[in-house]
């Protein structure tokens, strides 16, 4: 099984949706309309052993970030959370102890980010933990980004600085952009956007496909954080295909991303690292010249 595979089949085969249903399945959240306003809905799950290492970062932070990757969608849609529903697959025999500490991780940030945990469902099996949450969100007076509408001509843009997430466990612990993907859609309208959970690499080619563009990326732009080693080839490929960031990547016209970067009133570092253009693909353009095709893809379920 691929993924992507699995999710275009899905999409081709949902049927009717309804009239409530104003954006279906392919992205960050889905979005209702329910008594005027539009609701966003997303899901995610985490694994452990693949999300997560239960004996090396502990359930606090296992709980924690089964929130913190749907709090991630929900800005990638220039949203604001409302409220969170989970279920959570213990071990049989899980300690009591951790579960509570579980609990402690999810609530710590749901207080922090205003979406109260409002129900849910728990069993015991013999497999390993898993946490799955849903959180409700709602786009307010702005419109919810999607990951269509980029334009040729448009600037790209991303948060923060990218690779070796998992390494220095900022996987675990890194803050939703909730905040910067609000001031995105309020004050400069993204045409697109997607919060960078499987890589670089990765989450463009979305924008692309679903915007039905291509993208040509500036090599020597790419924001490397300071945790990737390695040579300077490694570190571009980390940054490019590790995951696990969870900051916004995002296209603009370029005199909004020019006035984005002048204002600097996300609070976070932001970098135009290429442009959209007509076509299909990602290039990746080189300081020395060269323009290859970015054939490199980053996470995928298998």
């Amino acid at each position: 099984m691929h993924e992507l595979d699995f999710i275009n089949h899905i999409r081709r085969s949902v049927g009717q949706l309804g009239r409530a249903v104003l954006v279906g399945p392919g992205d960050d959240c889905a979005v209702l309309g329910v008594g005027g306003e539009r609701l966003l809905v997303t899901v995610d799950q985490v694994l452990d052993g693949v999300h997560f290492l239960l004996a090396a970062h502990g359930p606090r932070l296992a709980g924690r970030k089964a929130l913190a990757r749907n709090l991630s969608d929900i800005a990638a849609m220039g949203g604001l959370p409302l409220a969170a529903v989970g279920s959570t697959a213990f071990p049989r025999g899980f300690p009591q102890e951790q579960a509570r500490e579980i609990h402690a991780g999810v609530q710590a940030l749901a207080d922090e980010f205003a979406c109260p945990l409002v129900g849910g469902d728990m069993g015991v099996w013999d497999g390993p933990l898993a946490i799955t949450i849903t959180v409700l969100g709602r786009c307010g007076q702005v419109e919810p980004v999607l990951r269509s509408g980029a334009r040729a001509g448009d600037a790209i843009l991303v948060t923060g600085k990218l690779g070796g997430a998992w390494a220095s466990r900022r996987h675990l612990e890194f803050v939703p952009r909730v905040r910067e993907g609000r001031i995105l859609a309020e004050r400069y309208c993204p045409h697109a956007m997607i919060d960078l959970s499987d890589g670089l690499a990765s989450d463009l080619r979305h924008i692309c496909e679903e915007s039905k563009l291509a993208a040509e990326l500036d090599a020597a732009a790419i924001p490397i954080h300071d945790d990737v080693a390695g040579s300077p080839t490694d570190r571009l490929y980390a940054a490019l295909t590790d995951g696990e960031d969870y900051e916004l990547l995002f296209t603009l016209p370029p005199d909004r991303a020019d006035a984005l970067q002048a204002a600097r009133d996300l609070g976070v570092a932001v970098t135009r690292i290429g442009t959209m253009c007509e076509g299909e693909g990602i290039t990746l353009a080189h300081a020395d010249g060269r323009c290859e095709p970015l054939t490199a893809k980053g996470w995928e379920h298998r």
